[in-house]
């Protein structure tokens, strides 16, 4: 079994997940600490970053590159559903916890930030399990 799909530790993962939740909220609470130039794009890479390591908890034994691609279709989804505007789920994107899950406004730049993400987390993904670190 490659270092690639072997299976990885739930903790770190669960770590991981929680340690990208709050570098993407703090994105959102401190502009300044990306680039203006990048504007909300690095909490978007980071929310696919969140369901990459999210589904490594849920199936350890995934390959880094199955994980790239379930977050990115995840991702995709979620941004295409907000195409749908009915009443019920505008309500539900109106909370702020809706709002950080589901979003409000479709935007095909988006769709480019979620696969930096997706991307980014691979790339990670493949340095940290390749090193053993998470035996």
């Amino acid at each position: 079994m490659s270092a690639a799909s072997a299976p990885r530790s739930r903790l770190v993962c669960g770590m991981l997940v929680l340690a990208v939740i709050a570098l993407g909220l703090a994105s959102r609470r401190y502009p300044g600490l990306f680039p203006a130039a990048l504007g909300k794009y690095p909490g978007d890479a980071l929310w696919t970053m969140m369901v990459f390591f999210g589904l490594a908890v849920i199936a350890p034994r995934s390959s880094a590159t199955r994980l790239a691609l379930g977050a990115l279709a995840i991702s995709w989804v979620v941004e295409f559903g907000q195409l749908y505007q009915a009443p019920w789920i505008v309500a539900v994107r109106a909370h702020p916890l809706g709002h950080l899950v589901l979003g409000s406004a479709f935007g095909w730049s988006d769709l480019v930030a979620y696969a930096a993400g997706a991307l980014l987390a691979f790339l990670m993904a493949s340095v940290i399990w390749r090193g053993g670190r998470d035996r």
